[in-house]
């Protein structure tokens, strides 16, 4: 049964994670967002209340 040897099964998932530790983080990490966030002002907007009738 050709399952039960482990020799090109275990070669294979060590290249695979070869690739996913080294490779492909690099290129994960240098990704770069296209707009950026703006920064969050410390003023908090003023509450107004509601001047509606309630019936």
């Amino acid at each position: 049964m050709p399952q039960l040897n482990p020799a090109p099964w275990f070669v294979i998932m060590v290249f695979s994670w070869i690739v996913f530790l080294t490779i492909l983080p690099t290129k994960v990490l240098a990704h770069h967002f296209i707009n950026n966030p703006n920064p969050k002002t410390t003023k908090k907007p003023k509450k107004e209340p509601w001047n509606w009738t309630w019936h």
